[in-house]
């Protein structure tokens, strides 16, 4: 969710069967050769249901098959671990089935949509598991543009944001340097020793999203999340203080529970070095050095080599079936970086990304691009021929203009702002969908612009913003009546028709320590789900704005991977070459600092599964799907100066910027491992 840092600021998912061999009796061969046939009968009887499930090879199912009813292969819980040693444990399930979780735990399954779950850990990578009966299992082509994208963010989770999680925040906002983004709350709980320092922020991973959040989001009828990941799950550099690599692990667990429950993931980079926005989600408030100033070239060859890094690991066939979409850059601000930077910037990465995943079309995850805030027709037409590239938008209302008109005047409001908007996008770019919208119409909440910014609403917000009333009736959601919480479910139905395929944002906010309670209540699907202000079932909002299908499918082959996918015509690269000339607040390019490739690449390692004895190892990658992506790590030249990362686009670049003697002091290489063979 975009933040303002300033005043006024924009804001914006085998068996074997053993037979031992026939007797000379004749008479025998035809006693076992029946029981064999009996038996086999009792094996297919038993053993289709699960067989379906598993099933790996891709099915390109009409999605009118999965227009509604009970999956015939959802059994209410069927199947065992097998292998010698196993734990006897159910392999899938439906409604109603017990699910066993890590630690042993177990809760009971609720989906009444016709999905079912499917996990044996001595099969770890099968895509057997729906989310619901109309959205496809994992083993099955997501057919963009015709299924539709019902999801969910996973905000706050892997990547803060003080609203979301205003507990982890509230500890230290009367701190000497109160936590404000996830840079100062890592500096504050590095410094709190006594109670766990750093290593709090795995407390939260533990404990804020769990296995069985993954099982409810199914069971709400969604079938993708969105999920922000910092690029500090990979590495940190120089005087960075946060907790590296640590949420990879989780992000490696949210891949594991996305596919036990049939939900696709769309990896979002949330926060690059240097921020690219200057947000407090992109890890440190203030200012912008990604693309602008005079480390925003260095820190956007940094970003680039993260983006590579992701879509290497998430390319391996392990993977790629439920990470099938990667937003490559959250929320980057084109009104100062430019739209032709930005541009060459995405063109780049569209190539990285691709060389990843290999030569050929279809293969990779579909790239999503934020529209940088930008008129969503003003990126009509962009890299033609590219293969699945998605626009991402975040409609947002409450930023703007602010109102104490009733809740329930806004019940049209995303048909008439938005729906005309994303049909034309999606003709005219192609998939386009919403990688964040939510319930507010208003900027009330606790900390919904940043820690102790105030509210426009009620006049608290820096600059001329004249109070509208007080924030409680729109914060205070247990005194909500009836009336309320069916307008908010008008509206909430209505963005969801008008946007067509989107991610709420977000999933969960967690309780303050102060109050006790969510203090931000519009921006929670759970708890809406929990108190009646969100639909059980997403599809019940088709037709809301009026029509029953606003945009008519299909998109253009090479949007879907089709004959043709992939190429850029050569005028397009040659227009958008990398580097850029110029770089915002800086100048030329090559007048700034840059990194070079001499560095070992920092490959992303993939959990390890515990399997019964006797059986096979279990291959689980080794984070690069493409060998010939042979190049290395942008890294600093031993004979040149830097800034550092984060210093503002007003410092002057470093002078002289290279030279036989000059050596940055204090950034040390970072720690990194040889690219794999």
């Amino acid at each position: 969710m975009s933040q303002a840092g300033t005043p006024g600021a924009k804001y914006l998912e085998e068996k074997h069967a053993l037979y031992n061999a026939p007797r000379s009796s004749k008479r025998r061969r035809w006693i076992i050769l029946g029981s064999i046939a009996g038996l086999i009968i009792v094996i297919i009887a038993v053993a289709v249901p699960v067989a379906l499930t598993a099933n790996k090879k891709s099915s390109n199912s009409d999605s009118a098959t999965r227009g509604g009813g009970n999956d015939p292969a959802n059994p209410s819980s069927t199947g065992s671990s097998g292998g010698s040693g196993s734990k006897n444990l159910a392999v899938t399930g439906g409604d109603g089935s017990k699910v066993t979780t890590d630690d042993g735990s177990t809760f009971t399954y609720s989906n009444s949509f016709g999905g079912y779950w499917y996990w044996d850990e001595n099969d770890p990578f099968n895509n057997g598991a729906r989310p619901q009966s109309w959205s496809p299992a994992l083993n099955e082509t997501f057919n963009w543009g015709i299924d539709k994208i019902r999801g969910v963010n996973l905000g706050g989770w892997l990547n803060t944001e003080p609203f979301i999680v205003p507990a982890l925040y509230e500890k230290y906002v009367n701190a000497r340097t109160p936590a404000v983004d996830e840079w100062t709350l890592s500096t504050n709980m590095a410094a709190d020793t006594s109670s766990g320092g750093l290593q709090q922020l795995e407390d939260h991973y533990k404990t804020f999203i769990t296995e069985e959040d993954f099982a409810e989001i199914a069971g709400a009828g969604l079938n993708f999340v969105r999920i922000p990941l910092p690029y500090w799950a990979i590495e940190t550099r120089h005087n960075e203080p946060f907790l590296a690599k640590t949420c990879w692990t989780y992000f490696l667990k949210a891949i594991k529970w996305a596919r036990k429950y049939g939900i696709r993931i769309n990896l979002d980079l949330h926060a690059l070095p240097g921020s690219q926005n200057g947000w407090n989600h992109s890890g440190k408030l203030g200012d912008i050095n990604v693309l602008n100033g005079p480390m925003g070239y260095a820190n956007a060859q940094r970003s680039l080599d993260y983006i590579r890094i992701l879509a290497e690991f998430i390319s391996q066939d392990q993977y790629k079936d439920v990470v099938v979409m990667f937003g490559i850059t959250n929320e980057p601000q084109e009104s100062v970086m430019g739209m032709e930077v930005l541009s060459r910037y995405y063109l780049q990465a569209y190539n990285i990304v691709r060389e990843a995943s290999g030569v050929g079309e279809g293969k990779g995850p579909m790239i999503s691009y934020h529209d940088g805030f930008v008129d969503r027709a003003q990126w009509a037409g962009f890299l033609p021929g590219a293969d699945r590239i998605t626009l991402d938008s975040h409609p947002y209302i409450c930023f703007n203009g602010q109102s104490n008109a009733a809740m329930s005047t806004y019940a049209k409001s995303p048909c008439t702002n938005w729906a005309n908007s994303f049909n034309e996008s999606m003709s005219a770019f192609g998939l386009t969908a919403a990688g964040e919208f939510s319930n507010a119409v208003t900027d009330c909440g606790k900390w919904v612009n940043g820690v102790n910014l105030g509210a426009r609403y009620d006049g608290t917000f820096a600059g001329n913003w004249p109070s509208q009333g007080s924030c409680d009736p729109w914060t205070d959601w247990p005194a909500w009546d009836d009336t309320m919480k069916q307008a908010i479910m008008q509206f909430a139905l209505a963005s969801m028709d008008a946007l067509q395929n989107w991610f709420f944002w977000t999933w969960k906010i967690g309780n303050s320590t102060v109050s006790g309670k969510v203090e931000s209540p519009a921006w929670s699907y759970q708890l809406g789900l929990q108190n009646g202000w969100m639909p059980k079932d997403p599809r019940s909002a088709a037709g809301v704005c009026g029509n029953t299908s606003p945009w008519q499918p299909p998109l253009a082959p090479s949007q879907t991977g089709g004959s043709g996918a992939g190429s850029v015509p050569a005028s397009v690269s040659s227009s958008l070459a990398w580097p850029p000339p110029t770089i915002s607040n800086a100048g030329a390019v090559t007048l700034l600092p840059s990194y070079t490739q001499t560095g070992s690449v920092p490959t992303l390692t993939a959990a390890t599964f515990s399997v019964a004895s006797g059986t096979a190892t279990v291959d689980a990658g080794n984070g690069w799907a493409n060998s010939g992506d042979s190049a290395s790590m942008y890294v600093a030249i031993a004979t040149c100066s830097y800034l550092d990362p984060w210093v503002g686009p007003n410092a002057a670049p470093p002078s002289p910027l290279c030279s036989g003697a000059a050596r940055r002091a204090g950034v040390p290489e970072p720690l990194i491992t040889a690219v794999p063979s």
